[in-house]
Formats: structure tokens, C-alpha cells, sequence
């Protein structure tokens, strides 16, 4: 007879019980009043064997999370922590059920991590460091940050976070490592062309956001013939970039969401990724056009794609969906659970 155990004694039993398992690094890109940070920008997942197990974590919104940032652990609530990460992962002017949205997405996250702590902080749940966990700010910055408007900003950030108090995405009973990222162009990606490990629930997906929705959706960066071949060959040696530079780039191949799947430099198999990697680009929805002197590479949103699109989350919000009905189209086959 199979035994369902409730997600609470899930938590404790897990957390007890097993060793911590892989975690997943990230690297977000900073936030802005209308630019979302999009943090879970993982790359890969990381070991964390060497870690110790995190304590149980306490449920709810009342529990305490051992936070790095600034250099020390501090311990505050899951609701303080809440405030100050959803306050600097999305603008406090996006639509409240996208706001709603992004709470559940990050008290998730907060709660998968505390399952998998990463090595680089094993005496922490979580930091507040964006190329490792996820953007979070306290009242004092947010209060030099908005200014005169830091009253109703927080106030409307603190209501989506109380709005969705205690819940969070599972999957298969446990929580969900609900990664984000600030826009896509079309669909989400599937985590398998990113990380190269399928997360059941990370699947591409549409979304609605545009260029008429989206500020710098569409974005180049133009490099000399010079540079193109420097940076390549530092990182790809055995790239042939020899003979005209008409030559150097293959036809590149899209994976099923749009996105640069695959290109060949200099004979050299990349992925979108790595290119993006490769040039500090926006994302990995990718087109190159090569002049007499120049490559330029022209991408549409902005971040790794996986999961869900916060410029996504804010069209549909917009057009009348749910907090529930955000997180359903961007994580299928998710629950949502209280804790």
C-alpha cells in the first residue's frame, strides 16, 4: 500500500533523514524599476555533498531562515525574507497577481534550497547574492531606492506576499525549484537545453509577452572581426577561425523554443548558452549577421527562459489571470500546497 505522508512531515523527514542533494547555481542579472532581476539564472547543476544537512525547516510564513547577505547570516521570517526578494526580483508596478505570482515562486525556492543547500554556503538556507541564489534587499536600501514611494510600494509587495501566505509549489510532494528569468521571446525553454537535466515541471511553454510589452526587448551587441576571434579562441582553442570571417560562424540550429539550439565557430559545436555565456548577451534567442568587419548578435528578452517569464507573468496578469492560473501555464503539473 502506498503512503502519502503530508508535505510538512515530508520537509522534516527529508530534511532529517537524507544527505543534501544537488543544488543549482545561479546567476541573476541586476534589477531594475523595469527590469527584473530574473535571478535563478542557473547554469548547471552543483554538488553539495560536501555540505551538512540543513535544519528541518519551519512551515509557514512565521518560520525562520538563516539568510546570508552582507557578508553575515541573519536570521529573519520567511515573510521578511519574502519582502525584501520579491521587492528586488520584480518592480512593486507590475500587477498585483503577478506580484502574487513571484511570492510563490520565490517561498518555493526557498524551501527547495533549504532542502539542497549549495556548498559555496552550507551554514545559510539562502543568500541574498544573485549569481548564487536569488536578489534580496533590506529596508533600508528599498527605502533609499523608492524614496517617497517606498510606503505604497511595500505595501503592495507585502499584500501579495500575505495574499498567498504558507503556500507553495510541489512537486510529487516535495517543493519545486521554481526558477524564473525576466522575459522570453515566444516560449519559455525546457531546462533540458539549458541545464541539461530535465526538471518534469520546467518544460517550454508559451508566453505572451512582446516588444510592445517589454522594454529592450530587442538588443545587439557588435564586435570587430579582431575581438570575435580573440574571445572565441581564449575559451574554444582548437576553433579554426582562420580565412575570411564569412566563414567562422555555421548555420545555427533553434531548439523547440526559438532559441539558438546549436552554431559552429570555427568547426567548434556551442550551444546558446555558451554563447551567451560566450558574450555577456541577454539570452540565447539568437541571430548573428556578419559584416565586412563585424559579427553582430541580435537577441529578443532576457534571461535563461526557464520557468516563469516575470514580463510573461505581468501580460497575463493584465489580462485578467489568476496568481493560480500564472503559475499553472508556466510550472505544469505543479500543486499548490500550504505549509
Amino acid at each position: 500500500m502506498k503512503v502519502v505522508l503530508p508535505l510538512t512531515v515530508f520537509l522534516v523527514l527529508f530534511a532529517l533523514i537524507f544527505p543534501v542533494a544537488a543544488a543549482w547555481k545561479n546567476a541573476g542579472d541586476p534589477a531594475e524599476p523595469t527590469e527584473p532581476s530574473g535571478s535563478a539564472e542557473a547554469t548547471a547543476p552543483v554538488s553539495t555533498q560536501s555540505a551538512p544537512p540543513p535544519a528541518a525547516p519551519s512551515p509557514g510564513d512565521t518560520g525562520a531562515v538563516a539568510l546570508l547577505a552582507g557578508g553575515e547570516v541573519k536570521t529573519v521570517t520567511v515573510r521578511e525574507y519574502l519582502l525584501g526578494a520579491v521587492a528586488s526580483e520584480m518592480p512593486a508596478s507590475f500587477e498585483p497577481e503577478a506580484l502574487k505570482a513571484q511570492a510563490v515562486a520565490l517561498r518555493s525556492y526557498l524551501f527547495y534550497r533549504r532542502l539542497h543547500r549549495p556548498a559555496a554556503h552550507p551554514e545559510a538556507d539562502i543568500c541574498a547574492d544573485s549569481a548564487c541564489c536569488a536578489a534580496w534587499k533590506d529596508e533600508a536600501y528599498l527605502r533609499g531606492k523608492w524614496g517617497a514611494d517606498f510606503d505604497a510600494y511595500m505595501e503592495k509587495i507585502a499584500s501579495a506576499v500575505d495574499a498567498t501566505a504558507d503556500t507553495i509549489l510541489t512537486y510529487d510532494g516535495a517543493p519545486a525549484m521554481a526558477a524564473f528569468h525576466s522575459s522570453s521571446a515566444g516560449r519559455t525553454q525546457d531546462s533540458a537545453d539549458v541545464w541539461r537535466e530535465a526538471v518534469p515541471y520546467l518544460v517550454s511553454v508559451e508566453s505572451p509577452e512582446g516588444e510592445d510589452t517589454v522594454p529592450n526587448f530587442v538588443q545587439s551587441v557588435t564586435v570587430s572581426a579582431g575581438e570575435f576571434k580573440e574571445t572565441v579562441l581564449a575559451k574554444y582553442p582548437d576553433a579554426d577561425l582562420s580565412g575570411g570571417i564569412e566563414s567562422w560562424i555555421g548555420a545555427s540550429v533553434l531548439d523547440a523554443s526559438g532559441r539558438l539550439g546549436s552554431v559552429t565557430f570555427g568547426g567548434v559545436l556551442l550551444t546558446g548558452a555558451q554563447v551567451r555565456s560566450l558574450f555577456g548577451l541577454r539570452s540565447a534567442a539568437i541571430e548573428f549577421t556578419v559584416g565586412e568587419d563585424t559579427v553582430t548578435m541580435t537577441t529578443r528578452g532576457y534571461g535563461h527562459g526557464v520557468g516563469m517569464s516575470q514580463y510573461g507573468a505581468n501580460v497575463l496578469a493584465a489580462e485578467g489571470k489568476t496568481y493560480r492560473e500564472i503559475l499553472e501555464n508556466y510550472y505544469p503539473g505543479t500543486t499548490l500546497e500550504t505549509v
